[in-house]
């Protein structure tokens, strides 16, 4: 079965779960490895990956959504906060609300990415409160990924093996 692995990665946190994903299948059926681009379409099954952005995906992916048409794809991403399933679910929710009906979902996997140092740097301005300090919590614990078990999940989730 050919596949294309599409991902948009703005700290590199995608891009490594995008080259996780290609050590684990057959190099031979690969047509396409890259950020979103209309050779990918070729493919009978799309891997696609995002960062997430507003609790949905990045708008480049967004955007590659849309010509989608009837394709199988596999949904991955990273996101700054994490720890709860639950948020992760509410992602993948809101960027499968984007694709059209006839693209079938064959699989997915969302894991904690680390963040920008600026990202960092503006909760420390923000007024002492338990929520600064959550947040600042959770930006430190977030520097270790995506780490060895969150590429070990990924590759337990994905729908074909190499």
């Amino acid at each position: 079965m050919s596949y294309a692995i599409v991902y948009s990665s703005r700290t590199g946190n995608t891009k490594m779960l995008a080259e996780a994903i290609k050590e684990a299948l057959p190099e031979e059926s690969c047509i396409y490895f890259g950020g979103p681009d209309p050779r990918a379409l070729e493919a009978e099954l799309i891997y696609l990956g995002f960062w997430t952005d507003k609790g949905s995906c990045d708008e480049s992916c967004a955007e590659f959504l849309k010509s989608l048409g009837s394709r199988k794809i596999f949904l991955f991403g990273t996101a700054g906060f994490g720890g709860a399933p639950a948020y992760f679910q509410q992602i993948l929710d809101r960027v499968k609300g984007k694709l059209g009906p006839e693209v079938s979902v064959v699989g997915t996997y969302m894991c904690q990415g680390k963040m920008p140092v600026s990202v960092r740097q503006r909760y420390m301005q923000m007024e002492d409160s338990p929520r600064r300090s959550a947040m600042l919590d959770n930006f430190d614990a977030a520097l270790s990924h995506p780490d060895a078990a969150d590429l070990a999940g990924l590759k337990a989730a994905l729908p074909v093996k190499g």
